[in-house]
């Protein structure tokens, strides 16, 4: 777990992330997934560099399946765009930080 990125849970998903009024990143990750690892430095460099402008939270799909399940999430590492509510766009897998920068700057 990324230390300076705030973990979200089934019950504080709609709150957190849906009636956020920034745009919300959604990565979903289990601690045994090393691709999800991969992606930690590319989410601390996001939630530092915007965090004025946007929010990033991690979800464990091991401990929560709820929210997992009602968006689909089949792979992890999986990334949600969330703005104003709505799920704006989904990347799935291991991801250059470029590529994500540009899906943020998109949705901003």
């Amino acid at each position: 777990m990324t230390e300076n990125i705030p973990s979200v849970s089934d019950d504080e998903f709609e709150e957190t992330v849906l009636s956020s009024p920034l745009p919300v990143i959604v990565d979903f990750w289990a601690v045994w997934c090393g691709p999800c690892q991969m992606m930690n430095p590319t989410m601390e460099h996001l939630a530092e560099n915007y965090k004025e402008k946007m929010k990033v939270v991690k979800m464990n799909v091991d401990e929560n399946m709820k929210t997992p399940s009602r968006y689909g999430i089949m792979s992890i590492p999986t990334l949600l765009f969330f703005k104003g509510g709505e799920l704006l766009e989904t990347m799935i897998g291991v991801q250059p930080q470029d590529k994500v920068m540009e899906a943020i700057l998109k949705h901003l």
